[in-house]
């Protein structure tokens, strides 16, 4: 049997990657399909293995706010986990942040975001999303790509605060403080 890969004339206003989705697509898919997502917690350790930093993303909205935010992003159709995870640290942090990736792909937590309030603690006004959360120890430099203006390092205590809680929105300070309690912080 043989497969034509030959290019079809609908196919021509899709992107070269094939697991990536145009606005209209995501759009449309986001109001009928839960969507995938990975979320990474990074963090410095010292050689005890304890929690010394945690870096959080700072983000301007499309309508101009400012906020913190972890690294995150969607898993693409036919990517594994562990590259969707990778791949959204290298956007986030940068090629030179050396995160150490964990050798199971357990998450430390599982995130169901919902568009409407009240259904969990996590919201998102776009999508019902679940997401993967992750601890990840980073070694490197950090230099933010993408969309993050910033990696801000801050202590645990400092990460655990109500005012970091209030920079971070959906529910992600409730996730912050859950991810650094399961690292034990």
């Amino acid at each position: 049997m043989s497969i034509d890969t030959a290019p079809r004339p609908e196919d021509d206003h899709r992107p070269s990657n094939p697991g990536w989705l145009n606005e209209e697509e995501l759009r449309f898919v986001r109001g009928r399909l839960p969507m995938l997502y990975v979320e990474a917690v990074p963090v410095r350790i010292n050689g005890l293995g304890q929690v010394t930093e945690v870096g959080l993303l700072l983000r301007s909205t499309p309508d101009g706010v400012m906020n913190r935010t972890l690294v995150s992003g969607r898993v693409r159709y036919g990517e594994p986990v562990r590259e969707a995870l990778a791949r959204h640290l290298e956007n986030d942090l940068g090629p030179m942040a050396f995160p150490q990736m964990p050798t199971a792909l357990v998450p430390m937590q599982v995130a169901e975001y919902f568009p409407m309030p009240g259904i969990s603690q996590y919201v998102d006004d776009r999508q019902h999303a679940v997401s993967l959360v992750y601890v990840v120890p980073v070694t490197g430099t950090c230099n933010p790509r993408q969309d993050a203006l910033e990696v801000t390092w801050m202590t645990p205590e400092k990460a655990l605060s109500d005012e970091t809680a209030r920079e971070l929105s959906g529910g992600r300070g409730t996730l912050l403080r859950q991810a650094l309690a399961a690292a034990g912080c």
